[in-house]
Formats: C-alpha cells, sequence, structure tokens
C-alpha cells in the first residue's frame, strides 16, 4: 500500500499532470494506494501528522510537489522510524531529488520506488530560532541573510511564475539573487560552531547545508553529504558587494571555496547571534525574522526508499 501527498499546484499546476499519469500507472497495474491533495499552506504538515496516527508498524510514503512541500511533510512527521520516504519531485527547483541523485521521468520513479525492497537512512538538519525556542526541520538547507531573502521573495515572485510556464524556473534565484545583493544590509555575527567561536563581521549569508546545493542547484556547499552526521555552514562575509558580484559564477560552477570571505565548515551545530533582524528560511520556505538561531544536524532520522 501506498500513500501519496499530492501539491497539485506546483511548479504552477504541472504537479496536476504529473500526477494523473502516475494515478494511471497505479490504476493499469491495481496497485493500492490512497492520495490526499493539499490545499492550502501547511496542509502538507497536517495530512502527514494523520498518516502517522495510523496502526501500522510502516507507511510507505510518497510526496509529489516540491522542495516546500516535502519540507512540509517532514515537519508533520511524528515518528520517523514509522514512515518510509519517496519522493516524485514536480517542483522549480528540486533540490532535494537533485541532492539524491533522483533520474528519469515520473513514471520510471514510481516503478523505482514501487520495486525497492530497502531503504536508506539520511540526516535531515533542525533550526531553533528565538526566546521561544521555535523549531522547525529541514531536508536540504536553512540559511540566514542574502540566501534566505531571495527565497522570500520568489514565494511571490511573478516572474517565478513566469519563468516556470517556459520551464526556466531555476533563472528566477540568479536573476533575486543579483537583485538582492545590491540593495540588502549586512550584519555582525557571533558564530560557536561545536563550541568554537569567531567572530564574523559584514556577513552577507550564512547556509546550514544538508545537501550540497540548494536554489535551484547553486552548490552552496559541494562536499556536503546527507550521510555523515554533519552540516556544511557555508558562511560569506567581509566581501564588498561589487566584489561579490563577480563571484557569483565561481559560486555556480562549485569554484568558491578558495576564495577568502567564502567560509565552509562542516559541523554537527552552529550557534549564531545577529546583530539585527535578519531573514531566515527553511529548504526555501520563509520562516521568520530572526536575531538567535541554531543550526543543528539529525543523523540517520529519514528513512529513503531507495
Amino acid at each position: 500500500m501506498l500513500y501519496f501527498i499530492v501539491n497539485p499546484k506546483s511548479r504552477t499546476g504541472k504537479g496536476l499532470n504529473i500526477w494523473r499519469d502516475v494515478k494511471n500507472y497505479l490504476k493499469e497495474n491495481n496497485i493500492k494506494y490512497r492520495a490526499m491533495d493539499t490545499k492550502y499552506e501547511g496542509h502538507a504538515t497536517e495530512l502527514a501528522k494523520e498518516l502517522c496516527k495510523l496502526p501500522y508498524d510502516k507507511i510507505n510514503l510518497v510526496v509529489i510537489g516540491g522542495d516546500g512541500t516535502i519540507n512540509e511533510v517532514l515537519n508533520g512527521i511524528t515518528d520517523f522510524d514509522k514512515i518510509n520516504f519517496g519522493v516524485i519531485p514536480t517542483g522549480s527547483g528540486n533540490d532535494f531529488a537533485r541532492g539524491l541523485g533522483i533520474k528519469g521521468d515520473h513514471v520510471e520513479q514510481l516503478v523505482k520506488i514501487i520495486m525497492s525492497e530497502k531503504t536508506d537512512a539520511i540526516d535531515i538538519g533542525k533550526v531553533t530560532w528565538g526566546e521561544e525556542e521555535k523549531s522547525r526541520y529541514f531536508a536540504i538547507s536553512s540559511g540566514v541573510g542574502l540566501d534566505a531573502i531571495v527565497c522570500k521573495k520568489a514565494l511571490t515572485s511573478k516572474l517565478k511564475t513566469f519563468l516556470n510556464k517556459l520551464h526556466l524556473g531555476k533563472l528566477t534565484y540568479i536573476i533575486l539573487t543579483v537583485q538582492t545583493l545590491f540593495s540588502m544590509t549586512t550584519a555582525d555575527f557571533k558564530v560557536r560552531l561545536d563550541g568554537e567561536e569567531r567572530d564574523l563581521t559584514k556577513v552577507i549569508f550564512s547556509a546550514a547545508m544538508n545537501f550540497r546545493a540548494e536554489g535551484g542547484g547553486v552548490p552552496m556547499a559541494p562536499r556536503a553529504d546527507a550521510k555523515d552526521g554533519l552540516l556544511s555552514m557555508c558562511m560569506v562575509h567581509t566581501i564588498p558587494k561589487w566584489r561579490t558580484f563577480f563571484c557569483l559564477p565561481f559560486l555556480c560552477a562549485a569554484k568558491h571555496e578558495k576564495i577568502k570571505g567564502f567560509d565552509i565548515v562542516n559541523c554537527k551545530k552552529c550557534e549564531i547571534e545577529i546583530s539585527e533582524p535578519v531573514v531566515l528560511h527553511a529548504d526555501g520556505e520563509y520562516v521568520e525574522d530572526v536575531n538567535v538561531v541554531t543550526f543543528e544536524c539529525v543523523p540517520g532520522r529519514l528513512n529513503l526508499i531507495v
């Protein structure tokens, strides 16, 4: 039995067409399934919570949606040991699927999930913020500063809707990054990486990476590994904005590791105090403007259908 959480509005409605193809295959091959469509923001979280209440030892859950839908589902899972997790990506960025090396069309992906006889445990991240210590899981990345501002803008961007229709949704993040770079303000950070303290000035962004890429394939942390029990912190600071602009091609080509001001450090836990409120995102979803934030790795938490 397969359970599906489907976002029919992902990638400007393309998700619905993909689900129709998947559903036809399931029916033609007499495969038992139950599907639930998301109706509004946060609905996927509610649906995942309801699934976890079912009286079964194991539940095979497949998400048909983008990275935002995957994030909502993760934050609705109340018993990770109970869930075998699969995904058929239908978003514009699809960094989760890219990080896992998922290839082929959606029916081929479905067949691989159906035929699979094992799972593989991968890490996820957890971000905590504010005096009330609110928290949220993330699968790909979470960050503050430039990348978070871009993610926030992309959620309501007409440009993204337009480019999605042209199958060029990934360009949204690059265009918005260039636009935001020259309009944003930087901040000073007090950082603790597994207890080791350092002060960073004029920070443009700090991203906690579980996979190597975010924002539609930008390789922020080229050596990040979702099975090593660590997050890769990519922190960009003390670089003049005009110079950062010229660094973007090196970042997109994963050639930025040796550029002064680009720090990439692996750690289990990163705690940050910020001089002024900055935007925080989790898997591209806007969270809140924060002064204090902690990123930590949750090793082997998600059982992935291989």
